[in-house]
Formats: structure tokens, sequence, C-alpha cells
């Protein structure tokens, strides 16, 4: 008596499918009908959505999944797609480099987002709107200063902090920084449960 092992199978083109999957578009790449193929098809795609829901958060995740079955049959499904004929050499090419910035942050605990913040702010004319947005920029940074180190900081560091980043554009006379009596913590609080009493 033989076994019949995965090792010893076809190769799944995309596992994450099963083999179930992969014998059906095998089976209607055989059928001679072609609106019968069209109507399976479309069936197996909606199996497909079904077996792998998370796709659904995709965009325009039913172009994927016909992109995916006309993978899984190796580009020889001769269907009616709803989308654009996918092509192999669109699969083949290797995929495009990601450029890392080489912008240096400033402050790392205050974060790359903070300094384009204080450069846009800092080409809006001179006006209460804009000492508002100084001084929400201040006590943003005083947080995520404390969200990092769990010492207590001076308003003048914050002060000082923000007139360096902001090359001494942003007018820090009407700032007024809060008081953050405790570090910001990112840790969920335990829950606190009644103790037993002895019976």
């Amino acid at each position: 008596m033989s076994f019949d092992y995965n090792t010893s199978r076809k190769k799944l083109v995309l596992p994450e499918y099963g083999r179930n999957i992969q014998k059906m578009v095998d089976y209607i790449k055989t059928i001679e009908d072609r609106d019968e193929r069209n109507r399976l098809a479309q069936a197996i795609v909606a199996i497909m959505g079904n077996l792998n829901p998370h796709l659904r958060d995709i965009n325009d995740f039913k172009h994927k999944l016909w992109d995916h079955i006309a993978i899984i049959a190796h580009f020889e499904l001769d269907i009616d797609f709803p989308y654009e004929i996918p092509q192999a050499e669109m699969f083949q090419k290797p995929p495009r480099t990601v450029e890392y910035g080489t912008h240096r942050i400033a402050y790392r605990h205050y974060g790359k987002s903070i300094e384009m913040i204080i450069d846009a702010v800092c080409e809006i004319p001179e006006s209460p709107e804009k000492d508002r947005m100084t001084n929400a920029i201040a006590n943003h940074m005083k947080k995520s200063y404390l969200s990092w180190n769990r010492d207590t900081v001076g308003d003048d560091l914050i002060l000082k902090d923000l007139g360096r980043l902001s090359k001494g554009r942003l007018n820090t006379e009407h700032v007024r920084l809060l008081e953050v009596r405790e570090p910001v913590s990112n840790k969920k609080p335990r829950s606190r449960r009644p103790m037993r009493k002895n019976k």
C-alpha cells in the first residue's frame, strides 16, 4: 500500500489557497465550453475570497483574486476576465527598490513628524492662530519627551529645543506649557480584581 504524501504531489502555485483550489483551476482548464469555464471561474473566485477574508481589507480585492486565479492556472486559463488580463511578465519583474530617507532626525524622541509640522507652521504669517499652533507644538514636544524619558523635564529645555528646531523662526513668547504630572505610557493599566474573602 502506497501513501500519497504532499512531498510527492504537484507543487502548489499559491499554497495559501490549498490543493483543492489548485485542482479546481486545473479542472476548468480542461472544459471545452467557454460559458461553463466562465461560470466555474466565478464560483472559484468566490470560494477564494471566502478562504482569505483578510483580502477584503485590500483595495480592489476582487481584482487581486482574479490575478491569483490566473497565476494558479499558469496564465493558461481562457476565460472572460472582468479586469485586464494579467500577463506573466507583470509578476516576474523584481520588486521596486524602496529608497530610505537620508534625512537626519535632530531629536529622535520628538520624531520626524514634529520637524515637518514646525517647518509648515514657520511659513504661516504671524497671527494669533500661529501662536496657538506654536503653543500646541511645544506641549506635544513635552509629552513626547516624557514618553521617552521618565525623568521630569523643564519648560526651558522644551522651549530651547523648539527654538533650535524652528531655527528661531517661531515666537515662543506666548507659549504656556501645561504641567505633565505623569509620564505618558502606552501600557494598558492592569485591571484590579476584587480580593477574595477567605471562607
